[in-house]
């Protein structure tokens, strides 16, 4: 009886292994790349515009560079009071009490995160991921961002329905061609049927989550006034920026206008998703204060002293503050 050859391993044959594949982009991946392709579309668009026009720019800052130190320091020292607005409003979203300096800290680095990634999606991030680290459940922390963001949009609402009251004939209604309407119309049928079909169940409990978190909210007067005072504050405070901006180059306009336009323009603006607003909210504001009655080199200036004290003054201490809280994990 002969015994079996044993077989060496060059004589075995090679298991086959199998190809790795990259895995497939994510969802919100997927919408990140699409919002950032969107954004540098608007800023390409914003570079035209700007080539265009560059010599009405050219005179807007070097007006800006004679403008009156005065009101311009007041603009800067405003500056900082709308993150402290920020972070009561964010207070004032949880019931949990958050450590404030870290959250302050939190909301300066979250202001320079919005800068770098478009509709908010920088600041968003930066806040979600602090609420998680403070140990608040990572539903309960997306909702308490809905929060903070829904009564944002009704301040700032609040704010533009009270001065076009007082500013009559300021904001005209713009014409909307039928194929608009009809259109608008279609999409909102779709998205009811999508609501009363599959997504139903999931829609109500999402509703059900946020409006239990508002109640526990509210049912604290403490928390109600933080969230609503702050912010209705970052509203006004930003409008008082440009305000002071636009004293120091000499704006011919009254400064209850001044805030109307700007509360209208940033609220046009959070419809196109570019980062912090940038190019969206400079081309709706600057036509704004154009179309008042501003000489076009006045309205620049007065947007790009804006845009300085509020965007890039800000932007390398928020990213190094950022730096650090992530450093030390409180990110």
């Amino acid at each position: 009886m002969t015994p079996p050859t044993l077989r060496t391993r060059e004589q075995v044959a090679p298991v086959p292994v199998a190809e790795e594949r990259a895995p497939a982009p994510t969802p919100s991946l997927r919408r990140i790349r699409w919002h950032l392709a969107l954004a540098l579309a608007v800023l390409a668009a914003v570079a035209y515009v700007a080539r265009r026009h560059w010599p009405v720019l050219e005179s807007g800052a070097g007006r800006l560079a004679d403008a009156d130190h005065g009101w311009l320091l007041l603009g800067a020292a405003l500056t900082p009071a709308t993150w402290l607005c920020a972070a009561l409003a964010q207070q004032g979203a949880v019931p949990r009490t958050l450590p404030r300096a870290r959250l302050v800290a939190a909301q300066f680095a979250a202001g320079a995160a919005n800068h770098l990634l478009p509709a908010g999606l920088g600041a968003g991030a930066v806040n979600l991921r602090f609420l998680l680290r403070c140990g608040v459940p990572a539903g309960r922390s997306a909702t308490a961002l809905a929060v903070k963001g829904t009564a944002a949009v009704l301040a700032r609402g609040a704010l533009v329905a009270v001065l076009a009251v007082g500013c009559p004939g300021v904001l005209r209604p713009p014409e909307v061609p039928g194929t608009a309407l009809a259109a608008a119309g279609g999409s909102a049928l779709v998205v009811a049927a999508l609501l009363r079909g599959p997504l139903r169940p999931r829609c109500r409990r999402a509703a059900a989550a946020v409006l239990g978190d508002i109640r526990a909210v509210h049912a604290r007067p403490s928390r109600a006034a933080a969230l609503w005072g702050g912010s209705l504050a970052f509203a006004l405070l930003h409008a008082f920026v440009l305000v002071a901006v636009g004293q120091a180059v000499g704006l011919p306009l009254a400064p209850a206008r001044v805030a109307l336009l700007y509360l209208a323009a940033s609220s046009a603006a959070a419809l196109l998703p570019t980062p912090g607003g940038l190019g969206s909210l400079d081309a709706v504001l600057a036509f704004a204060l154009t179309a008042a009655g501003s000489p076009g080199a006045t309205a620049a200036s007065t947007v790009l002293g804006y845009r300085l004290l509020t965007a890039w003054l800000p932007l390398l201490p928020g990213l190094l503050v950022l730096g650090v809280l992530v450093r030390r994990r409180a990110l």
